[in-house]
């Protein structure tokens, strides 16, 4: 079995998790951290919501995170082992600064959430550019950002998300040329109302030191483990677009 054909079957379960319907774990899961939320400052709300504007901002106008450049002619083994890699440090790191930011009491831990999407922000650009992708291009950043919403969304906006990245390299070519003319502001609300609510606890008084570093460790292993499985869906659809021209091409009529 080739490297492709194993991870195949990792992307059909990914799919699968991802489209089946909404177990009560889930519901349960929703509704502790919708009432986390609640006992969070308002103050505190729109902190968090102008972190959140200023890093989409970043993320569609900016430059800050575009230094890696895409890596070419490597297959897609290779590719993945440097992403693992890259995941692993991305992890320490962010463990590290959140168990520090933890320990540090209520201001420390506010400080902590734009600290945070900073680093999963650089990890998801490295990511994309050691599979190949140009992060210059602003249709390649929606992409990432809309990774960042999946690997945090509720069940059903997951869904929603997803059906939009299904199809992105054919989509993409639909969207506008100009970057000004893309609705970004609706995209930062619809990203506030479902991104890191349990990362919400680490700013609640006694949990935030024990929270902050397992915190941080989990949400960039499921974030990476997005990033990878969304990678992996446009490989193996552009894969099967090639091999569909390639079929249309030898059954052509008067082709001998």
């Amino acid at each position: 079995m080739t490297y492709e054909q194993k991870i195949t079957h990792d992307v059909d379960f990914w799919k699968f998790k991802i489209l089946q319907k909404q177990s009560l774990f889930n519901q349960v899961t929703d509704t502790v951290q919708k009432k986390i939320n609640s006992y969070i400052p308002e103050k505190v709300h729109h902190a968090i919501t102008t972190a959140i504007k200023q890093m989409v901002k970043a993320v569609l106008f900016g430059s800050t995170f575009t230094t890696s450049k895409p890596i070419l002619n490597l297959t897609l083994m290779h590719r993945e082992a440097l992403i693992k890699q890259k995941i692993e440090n991305y992890k320490k790191t962010g463990a590290a600064e959140g168990g520090i930011t933890g320990a540090g009491g209520f201001l420390m831990s506010l400080a902590d959430f734009p600290i945070l999407l900073g680093i999963k922000m650089k990890m998801l650009f490295d990511i994309a550019a050691v599979y190949g992708y140009d992060v210059k291009d602003y249709r390649e950043r929606l992409f990432i950002l809309h990774i960042f919403q999946l690997a945090f969304s509720s069940k059903e906006e997951g869904k929603n998300i997803f059906v939009k990245m299904q199809d992105w390299d054919n989509q993409a070519h639909q969207l506008p040329t100009n970057i000004d003319e893309f609705d970004w502001l609706t995209f930062q609300q619809q990203y506030r109302d479902y991104i890191d609510l349990a990362k919400l606890a680490q700013m609640l008084p006694f949990v935030g030191a024990a929270v902050g570093a397992v915190a941080n460790y989990k949400l960039i292993e499921k974030l990476g483990t997005t990033a990878m499985m969304s990678y992996r869906m446009r490989y193996f659809n552009l894969e099967h677009a090639v091999l569909s021209d390639q079929k249309l091409v030898e059954n052509k009529p008067g082709k001998n």
